[in-house]
């Protein structure tokens, strides 16, 4: 019995709960997965796994051995790698946020996959919350302030934010010149997908966080429509300067109250906290700070 493809199999099948989904990671039948699976347990003298016609569970054995199986695995990854001099290999599994990945990341893309051809990365796209071992996801790239501590999470970025509206919203509204000035106006409100709760708007004030309600008759739940409706002249919005670059030069969106902009936006890696950093998400997630390195 090959130990180390029967440790690897019964770790993706730990972290999917399905052997259905398992197999089709590791590109291998079903069945493969469940005698594989079957030996295994045999040989260890114990059970692993409790299966059922709709779940897979884990034992309580199951669970102590998963992770040593993780630790191990990617120690003799990386060990292998290093003696062998041969770089990172294998599937890389991603997800990263739609904005930041059409405006930095896909465009370098091409640079990653020349410097290492040997890896084979699966990409998805997420403004979500997403449970990275169920999903069979190594790592996700946000922005914002992160909340999860069943993540670690590594700050490649800040980019600066700003507040702005279309010259259109401004002609009938004014431009503000200060916070007291918008309890006049109107907002675009971004709601928070997890909590259904819309986000304040922030000002720095003297090296100082300030929170603004705004009120508006719009709230919108995703990036794109968010700074669609600021250039329709629907009302005010803070974004990444970056989002709005091209608008602003071409006329469509003015920034407003330069003097107290909002904070910085951090932009993060995370990754699971009980799982050793493998070669392949520790290459994707140096190269994505290099990508980040002079994001403004």
């Amino acid at each position: 019995m090959d130990q180390v493809k029967a440790m690897k199999v019964f770790v993706r099948i730990y972290e999917r709960s399905s052997f259905t989904r398992a197999a089709d990671d590791l590109d291998m039948p079903r069945a493969t997965l469940t005698h594989t699976l079957n030996q295994f347990e045999a040989w260890l003298g114990t059970r692993l796994l409790e299966r059922s016609t709709r779940k897979v569970r884990p034992t309580l054995d199951g669970e102590a051995y998963y992770r040593r199986c993780v630790q191990l695995l990617a120690e003799l990854e990386e060990a292998e790698l290093a003696f062998r001099s041969v770089a990172p290999k294998g599937r890389l599994r991603v997800d990263l946020q739609g904005t930041l990945a059409r405006h930095f990341v896909i465009p370098a893309l091409p640079q990653f996959m020349a410097r290492y051809p040997d890896i084979e990365l699966s990409i998805s796209e997420a403004d979500r919350l997403v449970d990275l071992i169920a999903e069979g996801v190594d790592c996700v790239l946000r922005a914002g302030t992160l909340s999860d501590s069943a993540l670690i999470g590594k700050r490649i970025a800040s980019l600066r934010q700003i507040t702005c509206a279309s010259p259109t919203y401004l002609r009938k509204h004014g431009e503000p010149k200060n916070l007291d000035d918008l309890k006049n106006h109107r907002a675009v409100n971004y709601v928070s997908r997890t909590t259904a709760k819309r986000f304040p708007f922030e000002f720095m004030v003297d090296g100082e966080r300030q929170e603004v309600a705004i009120e508006g008759a719009v709230s919108v739940f995703g990036a794109e429509i968010y700074a669609a409706s600021a250039i329709a002249g629907l009302g005010l919005i803070q974004c990444p300067h970056y989002r709005m670059e091209t608008q602003i030069a071409q006329g469509l969106i003015r920034e407003v109250l330069t003097d107290t902009p909002p904070p910085p936006m951090p932009i993060s890696v995370l990754y699971p906290h009980n799982r050793h950093l493998s070669p392949r998400v520790r290459v994707f997630v140096d190269w994505l700070g290099e990508v980040f390195a002079d994001a403004r």
